[in-house]
Formats: structure tokens, C-alpha cells, sequence
């Protein structure tokens, strides 16, 4: 065949022009990659952290109320009472807190038969009862309001590798400076209000400022420096409102005047409903920190510090001023949620204003990944599970913290996705190849156990040889032993006769080592150099 004829050949050579295209891609494995795509997503992890969070949470629902422990004493002779009261508490207790966080549907109804009973119809109908039903809601999204912008300013100390844990510090700062300048000064409406946002504003970034200043000169760890500023800052507002410029007149209680009228975030359902408007602000946060560490030249330097502080320093960042600004900037966004929560919630500061929202501000962060999109719905989340853990536990008499429960394993569910996807059998998603390489090292160990006892046998024969003195053994099973085993032989034997008196032995009896082998000879030197050629 001429090598015109090889190279036309299908698929050899370089000109060929016939070579077949790559296989289709077929349903099976298409569906397989976006199987694997899912389980390794992280929407699958926190869908089933609430399923494991909620069934761990309705099996201490059963065990706190007290009918289902009274029918478990006679389960055996009538399991169906026990069975029944179980599925009752369970759903009765999330049906509750369901109604108290998204929507009320009985409140819905109670609502729609009063008017209908009253002669309306239509809309004069249906506005009352979405009145009525989405009240819980509104509620959430209240809550979630200054839960969110703390968040945010969590978020950028994270994203920038420094552990804030000053939250509640910065949020009672700018609730303070807020409050103060909101009871104290009588300014237009719309300059009062923003007056009292950018006093909240500026003393949460003062705040924050001051743990990042000790870093950045002395190099203070700001878990310490903050932790301790949240304690200055509490003792700080105790001894506030207790002082005339902050409780007014009214020195018999610990809490301060209302806020002005001017100064209140105004109110976007009407009276009836406590949802204002410092939920555009919660929105503008977010959408802040997308641009703020997505878009922006401060917050590149932000990331580049808290992923590798040493190349950023070699780049031309300096990670002591970037240290202080990430504090100041995260400061400034929770002294803003403190300013909003007085505003627009509470209107008057006390002892408690700040509650939880300092550390509740962390988790939804770390629950969040510390993104715009996380941090909202984290943010939500941990907001309705509040509302509707207070009416849940109004409304079916379930403790509180049963809730506080539920919050907690959905974020340690969330934080370990490894432990999720072992729970619903995807182990080897987070391990892909573990299994074979497992299997191939246990083949590996086994062929060598084999080699070991295959090199024992041979070693017990040879022992059992020098024994013999290079004897040949007739014994059957015992094979020949050839007399170049013995000791001394001085020449390689095919019989078993004895060996050659004439030979010369070139060993050192009287050597520490033993006998030394013989120098190799010319001919084997020369044999092995044609091997190695």
C-alpha cells in the first residue's frame, strides 16, 4: 500500500478528510451534569437545611405539649389518639407561624364575611380582607428592615477578612446621635429627617472608626476592640437616659423623648401599619454593597486586603488604612440601621433599643455569603421566623425559644453543606473520584501483602536450603535445591553432585559484614553495558 493510500485512510494521517465528528452529546448525560450541578448548588443545601431544621424543631414541638405526652402513657393500646395528636400540634404550631409571619388566611376570611355582612361587595370586599391577611407580612418586612442594612455593613467588614463583631456597639451609636438630634432640634420636615439620618450615620462610622483606628496603629484585634466598644457603648446609653439632655423632663424612666414629627420616617401603608419607608433605604444597601464591592475602585481594595494582605501591600494598597476605612464604612452602615430602627420603629430611645439586631446582623451575613441577594432573603427569613415565632407562641402556647432553635440549626445546616448533602446520601459530591481511588489503593495493598508472602516463601526455601548445606532434597513438595545456595559454592551447578575442589572462593570469612560476593568480571561488565546500549 503506497502512503498516498495509508494517508487517506479514515481518521490516519493528516490529510484525511474523512474523520468522523465528535459523538452527540446524549440525554442521559446531560441530565446527569445538571443533577450534579444541582446537588452541588447551593439552593438544595438550604432548602434541605430547613427541612432537617424544621423536623428537628417538630420533634421538640411534640415533646413540649402536654396533650401528646398525655397520650403516649396508653400509645399501645390506642395509637391512633397519640398519632392524631402529634400531627396536630406539628401543623397547627408551623400553620401558626406561618399566619403571624406571610399571610393570615383565617384573618382574611373573618375580614371578607364582616363586610360582606355589612353589604359590600367587590372591592370594598376584597381591599379590607388583603388589609387583614397581609398585616403579618408588613409586619416581617418592618423587622426585616433594619436587620438588613446592619447586615449589609456586617457584610463589607467580611468580605474585607475583619471579623466585626462591634454591631450592636455602632448600632446604639447611631441610634443615640439620631435620636438626640431627632427630640432635640425642631428643623424643617425634610431636612430633619435627613439630618438625623446622617448623625446616625456619621456616629456608627465614628464607631467603627475607633476599632479600626487601634488596628491599624497599633494593631489591635478588632474582635477584642469591638466586642469591648459594644459594652462601652450599652453602659454609654444607660447613663444617657438618665441624664436630663436625653430623658427631658421625664427623669423617672430610662427612656427619652419621642422623636419630632419631622424627624419620623413616614409611613407608606397609613396608620394602621408600622411598615415606613426606611425600607427603600434597606433596598439602597443592598444595592449599595453590590456597587460598593462589586463596581467600586475602594472596594476592590477591600477584597485584595482580605484575600492576601501581603500581595496587596506589594501592589500599593496599605492594609493599615484599609483596615480603618472597611471599620468606618461598616460602622457607618449599622450606625444607619440604628438611626432607621428609632425613626421608624421605636421613636423614642431606651435601655433596649438595640434588642438583638447587633448579632443577628453577623449571622444573616455569614447565612447571606455576605451578598446583596443573601442578605436580603436571609434577612427576611430571619425576620418572619420572629413575627411568626411571637404569634405561634401567643396563638398555641409553644415556647419561644423552641424558634430560637429552629433559627440556629438552619444556620449550622446552611454553614456545613458537606453534613447536608451526607444526610440525604450525596457524600461523594463534595469527594468526586474518593470511592475508585479508595478501591485502587485496597488493590494496591492487597497485590502487595501478596508480593510479601510470595518473598516470605522464598526466603523460608532459601533458609531451608543454607540448612541443608546445598543438598539436593528428594522429599517430595520440597523441589531441588541447587548447590550454587550452599555456602562457600564457588560455581553455579545443574546437578545436585558435589562442588568443584578446584574452584576459588573469593569471600572474607573473617570480615565484621560477613562474606563479601565477588567482584563482578570482565565479561559481566561488559554484558551489562551492552544491556544498558
Amino acid at each position: 500500500m503506497t502512503a498516498s493510500e495509508a494517508g487517506s485512510a479514515p481518521g490516519i494521517g493528516a490529510g484525511s478528510s474523512d474523520t468522523p465528528p465528535p459523538p452527540a452529546e446524549s440525554a442521559e448525560s446531560a441530565l446527569a451534569r445538571t443533577l450534579q450541578r444541582i446537588a452541588r448548588g447551593d439552593l438544595l443545601v438550604v432548602a434541605m437545611s430547613f427541612v432537617f431544621a424544621f423536623l428537628i424543631g417538630s420533634v421538640l414541638i411534640v415533646i413540649a405539649n402536654q396533650e401528646v405526652r398525655g397520650t403516649l402513657s396508653y400509645f399501645f393500646s390506642r395509637p391512633t389518639d397519640a398519632l392524631s395528636a402529634i400531627w396536630q400540634s406539628v401543623t397547627q404550631a408551623y400553620g401558626a407561624m406561618f399566619r403571624g409571619a406571610i399571610f393570615d388566611i383565617p384573618g382574611y376570611t373573618r375580614a371578607a364575611e364582616s363586610v360582606r355582612e355589612a353589604g359590600g361587595s367587590g372591592t370594598y370586599v376584597l381591599l379590607p380582607a388583603l388589609s387583614a391577611g397581609l398585616r403579618p407580612l408588613t409586619e416581617t418586612l418592618t423587622v426585616a428592615t433594619p436587620l438588613i442594612i446592619a447586615s449589609a455593613g456586617m457584610a463589607v467588614s467580611f468580605r474585607a477578612g475583619l471579623f466585626n463583631i462591634g454591631g450592636t456597639g455602632q448600632l446604639i451609636a447611631g441610634a443615640m446621635a439620631a435620636g438626640y438630634v431627632g427630640f432635640t432640634f425642631e428643623l424643617p420636615i425634610v431636612v430633619h429627617l435627613l439630618a438625623c439620618l446622617i448623625a446616625g450615620v456619621l456616629a456608627g462610622g465614628v464607631w467603627g472608626g475607633i476599632a479600626g483606628f487601634l488596628k491599624a496603629r497599633f494593631g489591635a484585634n478588632e474582635v477584642i476592640s469591638t466586642i469591648m466598644l459594644n459594652w462601652i457603648a450599652t453602659y454609654l446609653l444607660f447613663f444617657a437616659l438618665k441624664t436630663a439632655a436625653f430623658t427631658g423632663v421625664n427623669q423617672s424612666q430610662p427612656t427619652s423623648p419621642s422623636v419630632g414629627d419631622n424627624a419620623v420616617l413616614p409611613l407608606l401603608l397609613g396608620s394602621g401599619f408600622r411598615l415606613h419607608a426606611g425600607l427603600f433605604l434597606a433596598a439602597g444597601a443592598a444595592v449599595l454593597l453590590w456597587w460598593l464591592m462589586s463596581r467600586s475602585t475602594i472596594g476592590f481594595h477591600f477584597r485584595a486586603v482580605g484575600s492576601n494582605p501581603r500581595a496587596a501591600q506589594v501592589a500599593g494598597i496599605s492594609p493599615a488604612r484599609t483596615s480603618f476605612l472597611v471599620l468606618a464604612v461598616a460602622g457607618a452602615l449599622v450606625g444607619l440601621a440604628g438611626a432607621v430602627h428609632v425613626l421608624g420603629t421605636e421613636q423614642r430611645l431606651t435601655e433596649g433599643v438595640a434588642g438583638s439586631l447587633g448579632f443577628d446582623a453577623i449571622t444573616v451575613a455569614l447565612l447571606g455569603r455576605s451578598g446583596p441577594i443573601g442578605i436580603v432573603l436571609a434577612g427576611l427569613l430571619f425576620a418572619g421566623l420572629s413575627t411568626g415565632g411571637r404569634f405561634m407562641e401567643s396563638n398555641q402556647g409553644v415556647p419561644l425559644d423552641l424558634v430560637q432553635v429552629i433559627q440556629v440549626l438552619v444556620v449550622l445546616f446552611i454553614a456545613a453543606p458537606p453534613l447536608v448533602r451526607t444526610l440525604i446520601g450525596l457524600r461523594r459530591i463534595d469527594h468526586p473520584g474518593a470511592a475508585a481511588r479508595v478501591r485502587g489503593a485496597r488493590r494496591a495493598r492487597t497485590g502487595a501483602e501478596k508480593v510479601a508472602v510470595a518473598s516470605g516463601a522464598a526466603a523460608t526455601a532459601a533458609a531451608a536450603a543454607d540448612a541443608a548445606g546445598g543438598t539436593t532434597s528428594d522429599e517430595p513438595g520440597l523441589g531441588t535445591v541447587e548447590a550454587s545456595d550452599a555456602p562457600g559454592a564457588a560455581s553455579t551447578a545443574t546437578s545436585g553432585g558435589p562442588p568443584d575442589p578446584h574452584a576459588t572462593d573469593d569471600t572474607d570469612p573473617s570480615s565484621p559484614d560477613g562474606p563479601t560476593p565477588a567482584a563482578d568480571s570482565p565479561e559481566d561488565r561488559t554484558d551489562a553495558q551492552e544491556e544498558e546500549r
